[in-house]
Order: C-alpha cells, then structure tokens, then sequence
C-alpha cells in the first residue's frame, strides 16, 4: 500500500459532526472545507434545513460529499461507535474537561486513527455552540485561540482550521501503525457504563445529600480519561453488578436480623 492510499485508508475512519446548524449553507461550505484537505465524511445532526440548494451552491463542487453525508437525530447515535471524540467549543461552561489546541487535537486525532480508531470532531451551533450535554459525550474539548477582541469564526472557518491541521499532523509523517493496546471503549459503551454506574450508586445510597451531577461529572471525567477498553468495561459493569446485588439483597434482611449481622 502506497503512503497516499494508506493515509487515505485512515482519513476515512474520521468524520467530521455537525450538530444542529442553522443555516445550509454553513454545511456545503463545512463540506467544501474538509474535501480541501482531503477528507470526505460529515455526518449531521438535527440540521434545521437540509437537504437544501444553498449547501449545494457553497460546497462548490464536493456535492459526493453532503450525498453521502447520514443525518442522525441525535450527537449520540452520529458518534456511537467512536472511540475518540472530540468537541470544538468557544468556551467550556460548567464541564470540567481536558481542553487542547487545534494542534495538539490533531496530533492525538492522528495517532487514534493510525491505531485504527474510529474518530469524531464535532461542531455546535452556529449561534449557541455545543451545549453542557453534547460536551459531556466528547473525551476532549478543542478550542481555536481567536482574537479575544473578536474571537466569532464562522462555522466552516472552523471545521477548516481543525481540518488543515489534522492534514498537517498526517502529512508531519504521526504514526501509521496500529498500537498492541486494544481498542478503547466506543461512545455507546460508555454511555452504557455510566448509565450503569449512575443507578448503582443511586442503589447503594452512595450520594447521602451530596450532589449527585457534580460526582457523576467527575466520575465521567476520570473514565473518559482513563479512556478503559472493552474488557476493562465489562470488569467495571461486573463490579457495579456486584454491588447491586449485594444493596438488594441488603434491602431485603429485616432490621432486627441486620442488627446482628457481622
């Protein structure tokens, strides 16, 4: 395999998400940004107007594109099987997250397609961004160092900027060879564990008055970066399944008997 078609061969498992856009032709323009540098996949999510004329007349020709581009109803089920997202945002508000630049975001991005994984960048609304519940799906935050001044890109100018240095960290010569570590977890998986988590402590009264979003959020923090794979999911879920069953079997021992229990 030549280096071109190999390079092409990794660029196919990363796509690039947009959630909620307003206008179309912020899409065909996102669509015509990410062709430029080599890349071909945009997924959709909840697009106020699409198909339309005006994404078509601004992708200026990569119409193979947005023909291929799948619309999802929800950012969950347009980055389910990845096992890297990451979310461009202005600012993060109220999610503790690890944030890099577009630099850096693009030297993980590259090594996390070279050891096969399927990869996701993703880009909110035009007007309010990504929002605190589309952020906590994402492993990592990216944000482009604007001018405080006047810091507003338009969407496609972002997706441009992410795109060009995912191509330069490619064309830099990053890894082309998978890791022996297995992969990590998809986003469907790990929503699955913290689901599992979330009613586990609520089963054990873990929470006893404390807030229960903040430890949740932290938890999430620590797993995300931890980044477990599939078998270290499943040995959480088993120790979580565990501890359910021993808080339901705890619920069913009558006070004078629990008394006397060693």
């Amino acid at each position: 395999m030549t280096a071109v078609s190999e390079r092409g061969e990794i660029s196919g498992r990363l796509r690039f998400v947009l959630a909620r856009t307003s206008h179309p032709g912020n899409i065909g323009s996102s669509a015509r940004a990410i062709r430029t540098m080599g890349f071909q996949r945009l997924s959709l999510v909840a697009p106020e107007q699409f198909p339309h004329m005006d994404a078509h007349m601004m992708a200026a020709g990569a119409d193979d594109v947005l023909s291929r581009a799948p619309v999802s109803a929800t950012l969950a089920g347009a980055i389910a099987d990845c096992r890297l997202v990451v979310g461009s945002t202005a600012r993060l508000r109220g999610v503790a997250m690890e944030e890099w630049t577009p630099r850096e975001a693009a030297t993980r991005i590259v090594a996390s397609l070279a050891a096969g994984n399927e990869v996701a960048v993703v880009f909110g609304n035009e007007q309010s961004g990504l929002s605190n519940d589309e952020i906590k799906l994402c492993h990592a935050a990216v944000h482009i160092p604007s001018d405080p001044a006047f810091s507003s890109l338009n969407l496609s100018q972002a997706v441009q900027v992410i795109a060009y240095e995912v191509r330069m960290a490619q064309l830099a010569g990053a890894p082309s060879r998978p890791s022996n570590r297995d992969f990590p977890a998809a986003v469907e998986e790990l929503e699955g564990f913290f689901e599992h988590l979330s009613i586990t402590l609520r089963d054990i009264d873990f929470h006893k008055g404390r807030s229960e979003r903040t430890i949740l959020q932290r938890l999430r923090r620590l797993f995300l970066r931890a980044a477990p794979d599939q078998r270290e999911l499943r040995v959480l879920r088993g120790i979580l399944a565990d501890a359910q069953r021993m808080a339901h079997l705890a619920g069913r021992v009558p006070d004078s008997q629990a008394n006397h229990t060693e």
